[in-house]
């Protein structure tokens, strides 16, 4: 697929994704949840990659839903629209990779929604977050009242969506929506940083961590431990845990193969 509203990039093992509709603030259409569905399943696939950068470059992120292509929608229209931003959100959310955005300006509505289905949010302090669709008489549809919840606590969730309210990049840290706040001009050194730092681990292990944490979220902890144990075990059938405990042993730095 050629991508019109999105970018993507890949260096040393690093794939950065930029929304690209700058006319528009980024807005959140169709095309664009189609073309970040593609990216996120390709991305996921290619074992080159080690952790990804979803950005909305140096000035917004995404400030929510083309709002005048939706305005005359109907219920049925919605419904079978919405099945291209569930499953963008679902495969980044799920990929086996580290997810990290990095937010600068406005993630409104279901730009908001977008970072939720990362795994860390960086902010830049001109950053921005609210799910302002209680305004238009309609509801968080990406998400946001399924992972803001889990993510900040079903108080302060509610707060948000109830009232529509923006909140800055300090408030967004520190209720826990955002990791880390840094100046604009650092975000994206700051987030690929991370990313690097990420993609150094045991690519089969950091997978693995990622999916308990998803799939316990869903489960109650029993449940939980038990498939905490069962990846745990799993991972003692790999080249990686070799390699990571014979480094630890050998008093050197490990060379994970992601096997």
């Amino acid at each position: 697929m050629a991508y019109e509203t999105i970018i993507v990039a890949i260096e040393e093992g690093i794939a950065t994704i930029t929304l690209n509709r700058p006319e528009v603030l980024n807005a959140l259409n169709s095309q664009v949840f189609e073309e970040l569905a593609d990216a996120a399943a390709k991305l996921g696939a290619d074992d080159s990659v080690r952790a990804v950068i979803i950005t909305g470059g140096d000035k917004v992120f995404a400030a929510g839903a083309d709002i005048k292509g939706m305005a005359s929608l109907s219920a049925v229209d919605v419904a079978a629209s919405a099945r291209p931003s569930m499953k963008a959100f679902n495969l980044l959310e799920n990929m086996r990779k580290p997810v990290i955005a990095a937010v600068c300006g406005y993630a409104l509505g279901g730009g908001c929604e977008l970072t939720l289905a990362a795994d860390v949010r960086i902010a830049a302090a001109n950053a921005q977050f609210g799910l302002p669709e209680i305004k238009l008489g309609i509801l968080p549809g990406g998400g946001g009242t399924q992972r803001l919840p889990r993510l900040i606590g079903a108080g302060k969730a509610k707060e948000l969506i109830f009232s529509g309210d923006f909140i800055s990049a300090e408030e967004a840290l520190r209720i826990g929506l955002v990791n880390k706040v840094v100046p604009a001009e650092q975000l994206l050194p700051e987030a690929q940083k991370m990313a690097r730092k990420f993609a150094s681990r045991g690519a089969v292990a950091l997978g693995l961590a990622k999916t308990c944490i998803n799939e316990g979220l869903r489960m109650d902890l029993e449940l939980g431990l038990q498939y905490e144990h069962k990846c745990f075990s799993l991972l003692f059938a790999t080249e990686d845990q070799k390699e990571g405990m014979q480094a630890f042993i050998e008093k050197r730095k490990p060379t994970f193969r992601g096997k």
